[in-house]
Order: C-alpha cells, then structure tokens, then sequence
C-alpha cells in the first residue's frame, strides 16, 4: 500500500542553482512532518514543489501513490488535493470569515456549504464569530480562520508555511501544540516548513532537518536532540556546547571536565582531537560538589536560570538551575556532571549557518 505522501530523491533548480538536492521523505496517513532548518536550506522549495508551485528537476512526488510531479511534468496546484496555510495567512480583507472558510467550497450546495463552515468554526474553536472581519480578530483568531479555510475541502494533506511566524514567540508554541491536537482528531496528515525548532517539537511527530539543500537528519525530536548524527545537527539542534576533548595514550577520553568520560573510546585513536557535545542538563547544580565552575553570563527563564560556566581551559558550558538558584556573574557555581549520554564526534568543526 503506497504512502499518504512520497518524495523520492527530488531536485529543484532556480536556473543553475540547485536549491535542493536528492530528498526524500515519506508519510503515513495521520503523521505530521516538519521540513526545518535554517534559512536558505531549502526547505520552502521543497513545501513549494509538494503544493505544484515550483517543478522539480528529478526525483518523483507522489499522493496516495498517484503522481503529481516528475522531471517536465508538474500537476497543476488545484488538482492535487493539497490545502496550504501560509505565513501571512493570506486572509480575504473584504471577506468576513464566514466566506473566507468557504472560500474553496466552490461547487458545494448552499446548506452543505452552510453545515462545513460552521463544523470549522466549532473545530478551531470560533463559533460565534462567523460574521467578525479579519482586522476585528488578534493574531491566534486569524491563523486559525486561515487553518480552517484550508481544512474546509477535506484535503488529503494540508501544507504550513511558516505559519506562526508573525506571532509572538510564546503565542507560536501554543498553537503550534493546538493546531497539533486539532490535526491528530481529524487524522490529517499535514507538513510544516518552520526555521523554529521549538515549534517543530510542539508539532512534528517526525523531523526532515535541510542544510544547503540537502537531507542532513531525519528523525523524531527526540532523537534529533538527543542523538544528532553530527555536529550541524548538535548546534543547531536545542541549547548547546560543544567542548574539545583528546584520547589519552590510554585510550581514555580526557577534558577540561576532569576525569575520564564515561563514554565508549575504542573506535578513537591515542592522541586524537574531538569534540564532546554538552547540554543544559549533562551540567546539574548541587549544593554539595566540590567542582566549582565560573559563572560568566547567565539569562532568567522564569522557572529556570541558563547559566553560562567557564571551564578550566577557558572553554564555555550551558547550565539550567531553578530559578531560585540566583548567582551573581563571576562567582562560582557548585555543579556535577552527568555526562552518561554524551555524545563524541570526530573531525573538523562543522557550525550551522
């Protein structure tokens, strides 16, 4: 049984420029997946390929199995039952919202027609508001008009561009996890191009992280944060550091840590550079550990503070307390390290864009 959604190795071009080269993704119907990265990467092409906005290349696009693009054949948008919120929610000014969710009814009887708008408007949560204008709803009102204008012909995806971005930071999460719950009731699967990892967490149940236009990671958050395949990955992914560290003759991983660390060593070679990718929460404060490290910056979070702590070598390291943890720059922390996780790479520095 083919897949609700197939991309099999695609290129797309902007005359000579290849803004995307050999991805692939595949979903399952219900899933919900997220193009991210930073920007440039490509990923707004590959949401614009899958909608028919841009041809591709090479490389095949493929709906329930049914081809909607090919290298010199691209099915028209309008025939490819796909619907697409995008940034700016691109809502009909002199429309009330009403007739902007019944917008791409056409063709549908004036009592069904009736029956979908107000089955949208109880779905996003705006009953009663059928007859207010765009410029009289906030910023979350409006995203969900353009959520439920999109959802209103029963695509059989639904496509998000950026599709919080005019909103504030912490208003954008909470509805990146709302429009999560309303797409998981209504089973439909649904691909989100967003630069803001946190609100690919909020949303995505799988993750296609772009750089340069190519596939650099695919997988759940989870992983991604936890078990980045290299140090792009690593950086971008989540608040980080990553420190260097050597093999010792050995063959113990050594750093400004102290002691050796509790990760596997026999692949690496006596002598070798790498580097060891340190998270918030491999730092932990406690009162009581006789490792005092340099406070040299730290940022309030309301329940947490973000401290940032030198290292003997002089390299630095984030670190997350309670917030009631309230130390002054250039004084000492009192820490300990759970570093049973951590992940090692080898090679040269590769830093995200």
């Amino acid at each position: 049984m083919p897949s609700q959604l197939e991309l099999q190795r695609i290129w797309v071009h902007y005359g000579e420029f290849p803004a995307v080269q050999e991805v692939s993704v595949r979903l399952e119907q219900g899933q919900i997946d997220c193009l991210l990265g930073p920007s440039g990467c490509g990923k707004t092409s590959v949401l614009r390929a899958i909608a028919g906005f841009e041809p591709v290349s090479d490389g095949e696009i493929r709906l329930h199995g049914a081809l909607l693009s090919a290298k010199g054949y691209t099915l028209p948008p309008e025939r490819r039952k796909v619907g697409m919120v995008f940034q700016d929610f691109a809502l009909f000014p002199h429309l009330n919202v009403a007739r902007n969710i019944g917008f791409g009814l056409r063709g549908v009887g004036r009592a069904s027609r009736a029956r979908r708008i107000e089955e949208m408007l109880e779905l996003v949560d705006l009953s009663g508001l059928q007859n207010a204008w765009p410029h009289q709803l906030s910023g979350g009102q409006q995203q969900r008009v353009a959520l439920a204008r999109a959802l209103a012909p029963a695509p059989e995806l639904l496509l998000l561009d950026e599709p919080f971005s005019s909103l504030d930071a912490e208003l954008r999460e909470q509805l990146a996890g709302e429009v999560r719950g309303l797409l998981k009731r209504t089973d439909v699967t649904a691909v989100l191009v967003t630069h803001d990892q946190h609100e690919a967490f909020a949303m995505a149940d799988h993750i296609h992280l772009l750089r340069s236009g190519r596939l650099v990671q695919a997988d759940t958050p989870y992983n991604l944060y936890h078990q980045p395949a290299n140090e792009f990955v690593a950086g971008f992914i989540g608040q980080s550091a990553l420190i260097d560290i050597h093999v010792d003759d050995h063959g113990q991983l050594q750093s400004a840590l102290g002691g050796p660390l509790p990760a596997p060593s026999a692949r690496w070679s006596p002598g070798q550079a790498l580097r060891l990718l340190i998270r918030p929460d491999d730092i932990q404060y406690d009162a009581q550990s006789s490792s005092r490290l340099l406070i040299t910056g730290k940022t309030f979070r309301g329940a947490q503070y973000l401290y940032e702590l030198a290292l003997p070598d002089g390299q630095r390291v984030p670190c997350l307390t309670p917030s009631h943890i309230d130390l002054a720059i250039d004084s000492f922390l009192p820490v300990r390290f759970d570093l049973r996780h951590a992940m090692v790479f080898g090679g040269a520095v590769n830093a995200p864009e």
